[in-house]
């Protein structure tokens, strides 16, 4: 998964409905090296990108909060963008499931942009149905609907983060099967077959991440043969990815709650990929989550 930026003279324009997490994808993008506008006039892009060529990608926030924002106007930007020579570009679209986006300003009290005297519901469908366009033309489609701003983050770290380099990056994440897949996951391995620390009374309140829990795991009969195989697949596939200009490469480990066996795997496994030379970002899922309290603040 790579957004293929073939420069820093590079612009990734990143548009979205109101609560679906723009503002987050552009605090990871600056994260990430870029230089950000949120909420510029879109009549001033032109402007801005006839000044001295880019020293960094540029990534610019469009939302229906600009004065002059239309989709008509951001398509005719990306036309624009397009007519430039050497300039790279990407269109960013972040989405929700309306529902969601509509549950989301109940819990902030926020009025929508659209309908700042009506109910969030009739903005909301306003603004998805004005939107649906540049949906629809999107290079990157995001869908944030179950994602946390962690998650969010990590998506766009997995487009952008080696745009412009040949190293390629690793996330190795634990999660719960009770939840599903993790989204982006090239590679899953199931470690429910493992002894269970839940069943142990002083282990049960522990994580993987405790040296306990991981000697307890580690003590399993099947595991040592297990690891091995996890190390030689990645050995044998890794270069491989790498060598056809993947950017990322994700890596997720799963058990039942995704607190005790999956959480203990991954930190070996990531710590073993690292100690090789990879670039690892090592992320524990349900661990996440409750430490966030549920709750999604995109």
């Amino acid at each position: 998964m790579t957004a293929k930026l073939k420069s820093e003279n590079a612009v990734v324009l990143v548009t979205g409905p109101s609560g679906a997490g723009r503002s987050t994808a552009i605090n990871a993008l600056e994260d990430l090296g870029f230089e950000t506008i949120d909420n510029i006039p879109i009549s001033l892009v032109s402007r801005l990108l006839d000044g001295p060529k880019l020293e960094t990608p540029l990534a610019l926030g469009l939302d229906i909060r600009n004065r002059d924002f239309s989709p008509e106007r951001v398509a005719q930007l990306g036309d624009d963008l397009a007519e430039r020579p050497g300039l790279d570009h990407q269109l960013v679209f972040i989405d929700a499931d309306a529902d969601i986006l509509i549950r989301r300003y109940s819990e902030t009290r926020r009025r929508h942009p659209l309908a700042p005297n009506a109910s969030p519901r009739e903005g909301v469908e306003q603004e998805v149905t004005l939107l649906a366009p540049l949906r629809a033309a999107a290079d990157i489609l995001i869908d944030t609907s179950a994602m946390t701003p962690h998650e969010l983050k990590a998506e766009i770290a997995g487009w952008f983060t080696a745009s412009a380099s040949t190293h390629m990056a690793l996330t190795v994440e634990s999660f719960s099967y009770k939840r599903g897949l993790p989204r982006g996951a090239d590679m899953v391995w199931d470690c429910r077959f493992l002894k269970n620390p839940h069943w142990q009374p002083d282990l049960r309140a522990q994580t993987g991440q405790s040296d306990e829990v991981a000697t307890y795991v580690k003590a399993d009969p099947r595991y040592d043969a297990f690891f091995a195989q996890l190390l030689d697949t990645a050995e044998l596939l890794l270069p491989a990815f790498r060598d056809e200009r993947k950017a990322h490469l994700g890596l997720a480990l799963g058990c039942t709650g995704g607190k005790h066996r999956s959480v203990a795997v991954a930190e070996e496994f990531g710590k073993a990929l690292a100690n090789k030379g990879w670039r690892v970002s090592i992320r524990h899922r349900e661990l996440e989550r409750r430490q966030a309290g549920e709750g999604t603040g995109l």
